[in-house]
């Protein structure tokens, strides 16, 4: 199985890109933020997902780990296959899909190609509780890091689930700027949750 490609850009298209690996081209099938950043000619170091049925053998390529986990978990969702789940990464991206599941934004994910309303609500149910367990990293939504991370593991202890609290304080955090201390982060937070709890 591969897992990794290491080479130069020989060429790419709307979905996908070929990377010269020693004289061999490995058509590799991407997103659009990741063909975004391969440039022909230019050196590539790509995570590989292979995904192998018995007429084709596919590559799916992430240029970092982050991405590569979303895909991983986009694709556990009944219905989602992988140009499904390159289609809503192409859409959305690891911030906004975190955000729209935190949020339950049907309409956001419905925005990606072959996601329907039906489809959109079995993500948002099967993967709602789920972001805060994956290590997704930056891409999560709030940065692990500093007083938003902080706010956010506040709130889950006060048994709020991770993605509610996450998507809290992403809410509080775009309103409050990105200078809000904890503290502000986390009765903000409490305010998007139930509205009443911060005074108490």
């Amino acid at each position: 199985m591969i897992a990794k490609l290491k080479g130069l850009v020989d060429s790419t298209g709307d979905d996908w890109a070929v990377i010269d690996v020693s004289g061999v081209g490995y058509r590799v099938f991407c997103s659009a933020p990741t063909l975004g950043r391969l440039r022909a000619g230019e050196a590539a170091s790509l995570l590989i997902e292979t995904h192998m049925r018995e007429d084709h053998i596919h590559l799916y390529g992430f240029i970092d780990a982050s991405e590569r986990e979303w895909f991983r978990l986009l694709t556990t969702v009944q219905g989602v296959g992988a140009k499904v789940g390159l289609a809503i990464l192409s859409a959305l991206g690891g911030d906004d899909l975190a955000r729209a599941l935190a949020s339950a934004d049907r309409a956001a994910i419905t925005r990606a190609n072959g996601v329907g309303a039906k489809l959109a609500t079995r993500i948002l149910s099967e993967l709602k509780d789920k972001v805060g367990e994956a290590p997704l990293g930056p891409a999560a939504g709030v940065d692990d890091k500093g007083a938003a991370g902080d706010a956010a593991s506040a709130l889950v202890n006060l048994g709020y689930g991770a993605s509610e609290a996450m998507g809290a304080v992403s809410l509080a955090a775009g309103k409050l700027g990105a200078d809000a201390g904890t503290e502000a982060l986390i009765r903000a937070g409490l305010a998007e949750l139930a509205p009443g709890e911060a005074g108490r």
